[in-house]
């Protein structure tokens, strides 16, 4: 026997020692040996072989259908989680690695999103548990002050839940709902609120259980005046603390309430109703009485495991756990430790992580280059972000101005119907884009679509009277008929606007794929970035960094395709002389419809 043929042997016992450890059906053991096998023929593999063929297995368990194989008993949805650690591969490596074998296997585009979007929902996660820390224990206590648990005979089963207990019962009860709703699942604003809804359900249920309020932290500032007291005595009405958890910790309270009231109280009905959380139905209360809290726990934490090997996700709880610095290379929780008392090097690793998908760079900037002493948090950003787009959008509606109404009518030929109707066609190919793929959060992914949709729709007329405006300076009383009756001018700037409040959510945006569900020409797309940020001076800095990154995207790769109408340009473009040029270089008309692709290229 070869040296080859000794080492593939090794391999092969290698992988079935993984399948069985996974329990893997004997289909998608096969077709992950076969493509492994496949690809090492072609390609040289550098690293350990068990983290390539725990790629291969992934891939196996996510596209095969689900069968019992010999001597299991489940099929091969195995969890993500039980793959990484049976595999001994990090998170992190999991996801460089998985890139790569995307492109070695010429894996379906499909699947490459998916692994994409689980890549994102983790990073949020990652950004997310990092506030979650700080938060919970300026609520409740830590661990260190809690009183020693009174040992209890087995007719008293049933005990008060501990601090570290219900540390893990909000974060699993966080990261069960985030799951339940695809469109929040990557977006840091929404998600971020959504943690702050679970944190007030909590909080809120602490208060209602007279014998659970010893959970609290007394010099929470957020808690009611007289809570000290004790005669004190919660309100009959609703209790909600959005507004104080918002205030305190840098949320933003129409944002937090939207989610709270669509979103949130919908889901936490059902699982009271399923009786998944036990207690009282009416009041979404008392899951923390001591009879009640094993069994809500019980239940909560075997719904999220059947959520994650139904979807293929990543089972989010490794946050919680003891070796999650193993597995993912973050800081360990500690509720009685401060998180930058933790081992420098992870904290480093869970900084840089953090930064890497969520923080703006571009080849330009030379980011990578430069070693930042302070990095901003991902999440503060994104709320800076989101708040100036509603400050520049406070006062506005989803229509025209009185005033560019009025410039629309004074055109030769009224286009307020066709530009109408074109939104309107575009909120439907929108929505259409973003249909709810389960029946339990049915129709809540489409409501945050059309959200969107409509922050873009108050951007783009704000932006248009603003161009509008700016002709009017530079051409007087001309008639403006020409550039408004340009559909793919409309069809960019609404574009470019989704992109902007895209961006503001859920940094990275999601460039290109805005101009792909509206099929748009990346090259026609360009030219309408330049023409929005010169007319809008109020756009959040990293917006305005994001639209440039976009930018070189757009000249490095997209513009070249070969269905390009960049190419039929070329064959047909009169360049203009330098002072055509220079006369109309400030005119928005000039620039998108007569100014030569090549010279924009070349001026870049």
């Amino acid at each position: 026997m070869s040296e080859e043929e000794e080492r593939l042997v090794k391999i092969r016992t290698r992988f079935e020692d993984l399948c069985r450890a996974l329990n893997m059906d004997e289909e998608a053991s096969t077709e992950a040996w076969s493509s492994y096998e496949n690809i090492s023929r072609n390609f040289t593999l550098e690293g350990s072989e068990l983290h390539w063929l725990a790629c291969a297995l992934y891939v196996a368990c996510r596209s095969s259908v689900p069968t019992v194989g010999k001597g299991t008993t489940e099929g091969n949805y195995v969890s993500l989680t039980r793959v990484l650690r049976c595999s001994h591969i990090s998170l992190i490596e999991f996801f460089s690695k998985m890139k790569k074998w995307q492109d070695m296997a010429k894996l379906p585009q499909d699947f490459c999103q998916s692994t994409d979007k689980l890549e994102r929902n983790f990073t949020v996660s990652a950004v997310i548990f990092k506030k979650y820390v700080p938060i919970f224990r300026s609520i409740f206590k830590t661990s260190s002050e809690e009183p020693l648990r009174v040992h209890r005979s087995r007719k008293q089963r049933r005990h008060p839940c501990s601090v570290s207990e219900l540390f893990n019962f909000c974060w699993v009860l966080y990261v069960h709902a985030k799951g339940n709703f695809p469109m929040i699942s990557d977006d840091l604003v929404n998600s971020y609120h959504l943690l702050l809804c679970a944190l007030d359900l909590v909080l809120t249920n602490a208060l209602l259980c007279s014998a659970r309020r010893d959970l609290l932290n007394p010099s929470f500032k957020g808690l009611p005046e007289d809570f000290s007291s004790r005669d004190y005595r919660p309100p009959p009405g609703p209790l909600c603390f959005m507004e104080q958890l918002c205030e305190l910790h840098d949320g933003l309270v129409l944002e937090a309430k939207g989610v709270k009231e669509h979103f949130w109280k919908p889901f936490i009905k059902k699982l009271f109703h399923k009786r998944i959380l036990r207690g009282k139905e009416d009041s979404l209360s008392g899951f923390l009485d001591p009879m009640n809290f094993g069994d809500s726990f019980l239940s909560l934490s075997r719904l999220y495991e059947e959520q994650v090997l139904a979807s293929g996700g990543l089972d989010e709880r490794i946050f919680t756990g003891e070796g999650a610095s193993e597995d993912i290379g973050t800081p360990e929780p500690s509720l009685c430790e401060e998180v930058e008392n933790q081992d420098s090097t992870l904290y480093r690793l869970h900084t840089s992580l953090a930064a890497s998908v969520l923080k703006v760079s571009t080849p330009l900037t030379g980011r990578k280059y430069v070693q930042e002493v302070h990095l901003a948090s991902p999440l503060s950003t994104a709320m800076k972000s989101v708040g100036r787009l509603h400050t520049l959008l406070s006062g506005t509606r989803n229509g025209p101005s009185s005033r560019l109404t009025q410039i629309l009518r004074g055109c030769s030929r009224d286009p307020s119907d066709v530009i109408s109707q074109r939104l309107k066609d575009m909120l439907d190919i929108f929505t259409q884009h973003h249909e709810d793929s389960s029946d339990d959060s049915k129709g809540m992914e489409k409501d945050m679509a059309v959200k969107f949709f409509h922050l873009s729709e108050a951007l783009y007329y704000r932006i248009l009277e603003s161009i509008v405006e700016r002709e009017k300076m530079i051409l007087g009383d001309a008639d403006l008929s020409c550039i408004l009756e340009q559909d793919m001018f409309h069809r960019s700037l609404l574009a470019c606007c989704l992109e902007i409040v895209t961006f503001s959510y859920r940094p990275p945006g999601d460039f290109p794929r805005v101009i792909h569900t509206f099929q748009l020409p990346a090259y026609h797309f360009y030219k309408v970035i330049e023409v929005l940020v010169r007319s809008e001076q109020g756009l959040f800095r990293e917006v305005v960094k994001h639209l440039n990154q976009v930018e070189e995207q757009v000249l490095e790769s997209l513009a070249w395709t070969s269905n390009s109408p960049l190419w039929h340009s070329l064959q047909s473009a009169q360049v203009p002389t330098c002072q055509e040029v220079h006369e109309n270089t400030n005119s928005t008309w000039f620039y998108f419809t007569c100014r030569d692709d090549v010279i924009i290229l070349l001026n870049r």
